[in-house]
C-alpha cells in the first residue's frame, strides 16, 4: 500500500480538481463508464454532483469519498446503495483514480481503507462491486482486496454505444 493514500469524505471544494482528472481522462474512461453531458466535467456540474452525494450521505445512503495521494485528489472512492436493516447490511463500491495516478498502487490502498469504512463506520456486513468483464486491472485491484466474483449481470450497462454485461463481485466483511 502507497504510504501516501488516503481517503476522506469529499467536500465541495474537491469539485475542479475531479473535473480537471475528468476532462484529462476522458476519452481513457470512456469504454467504462456511461457517457455524461458537457456540464458534468465543469467544476461547476462536479459541484452539483458532489451536493448530491452528500445529500445522500447525510440520508445514510452513500459514502462519497475522494482518494488522496499526498493530500491531492487523485481519484475517487464511493460505497453506494447502502442497506443498514437486521438481515441485511451491504454497500457497492465504485472508484476511480486519474490516469495521472494509475498504477502506483493506489486504487487497491483505497480500496482497502474503503473496506474499513464499511466494516468500522458503516456497520456494513456485505461488499458489492462489479466491473465490466473487460475491466482485468480493476478485477485485479478487487481480488488483491478479498473479493470474489459470483455472476455475471447481462446486458446491465450502457456504455459506449452498447450495452454491457457487468461481472458480479462480493466480500463478506470481517472475513
Amino acid at each position: 500500500m502507497p504510504d501516501s493514500t488516503a481517503i476522506r469524505l469529499i467536500e465541495p471544494v474537491d469539485a475542479a480538481p475531479i473535473a480537471a482528472h475528468r476532462v484529462r481522462d476522458l476519452e481513457a474512461f470512456r469504454p467504462w463508464e456511461p457517457a455524461q453531458p458537457d456540464g458534468f466535467f465543469t467544476p461547476e456540474g462536479q459541484e452539483k454532483r458532489i451536493e448530491g452525494l452528500l445529500a445522500g450521505y447525510r440520508a445514510g445512503t452513500v459514502w462519497p469519498g475522494v482518494v488522496l495521494a499526498d493530500d491531492e485528489v487523485i481519484g475517487q472512492v464511493t460505497v453506494g446503495g447502502i442497506l443498514r436493516q437486521p438481515h441485511l447490511r451491504r454497500g457497492s463500491v465504485g472508484y476511480w483514480i486519474a490516469g495521472v495516478a494509475q498504477n502506483q498502487g493506489h486504487a487497491g490502498s483505497a480500496l482497502g481503507l474503503a473496506l474499513r469504512v464499511m466494516t468500522d463506520e458503516l456497520g456494513l456486513h456485505r461488499a458489492e462491486a462489479s466491473t465490466h468483464l473487460e475491466n482485468l486491472p480493476s478485477q485485479r485491484v478487487l481480488r488483491r482486496n478479498g473479493f470474489s466474483p459470483y455472476g455475471v449481470a447481462h446486458s446491465s450497462i450502457f456504455l459506449d454505444g452498447s450495452w454491457r454485461d457487468g461481472l458480479l463481485w462480493e466480500r463478506i466483511l470481517g472475513d
